[in-house]
């Protein structure tokens, strides 16, 4: 019968860390107006290798990252809706149907988890992040509630520095 060793019978102080300590920086947004955001992740291919009546898998092909989801204020002014267009136009004018190049509307954001004084924990920096979608909310009569900006966010890589 196994023995658990001392050092595991023991209680382990630790702080987790919890989704409402947060901030993020983007050219030309307010970090205020930043409501919420989904962390990076991401999906490895796979290689399947089959031998006589088995298989063996192995990770394959690049990895991708997955789309993040950043929800922001739409504040009447500075307005969200317009930085987020500002932001889109750099890519993609509709009006004169000019695209921009990828320097002109890619950016590098960084993500900080902040500790429970406000120190940085944890640091997250998106490589080439650009805009792929975006929802500028939805108004009713019958409603109080602060209307929000919902951006997709493309992105060639991120890099967890700690």
């Amino acid at each position: 019968m196994p023995t658990i060793s001392s050092q595991e019978m023991m209680f382990k102080a630790f702080e987790p860390k919890v989704q409402n300590r947060f901030i993020m920086y983007v050219e030309d947004i307010p970090t205020y107006m930043i409501k919420g955001v989904s962390a990076p992740n991401f999906q490895d291919g796979q290689i399947k290798l089959d031998h006589i009546n088995s298989y063996r898998k192995i990770r394959g092909g690049q990895r991708e990252w997955q789309d993040m989801t950043l929800n922001l204020y739409d504040p009447i002014s500075p307005s969200g809706a317009a930085v987020v267009m500002d932001w889109a136009k750099q890519g993609f004018e509709s009006v004169t149907g000019r695209a921009g190049y990828s320097d002109m509307y890619k950016k590098d954001l960084t993500f900080n988890i902040l500790g429970p004084v406000g120190d940085i924990v944890g640091e997250w920096l998106i490589k080439g992040a650009f805009v792929k979608s975006s929802n500028f909310g939805s108004y009713n009569w019958s409603s109080f509630e602060a209307v929000d900006v919902q951006l997709s966010i493309g992105m060639d890589m991120c890099i967890l520095n700690y």
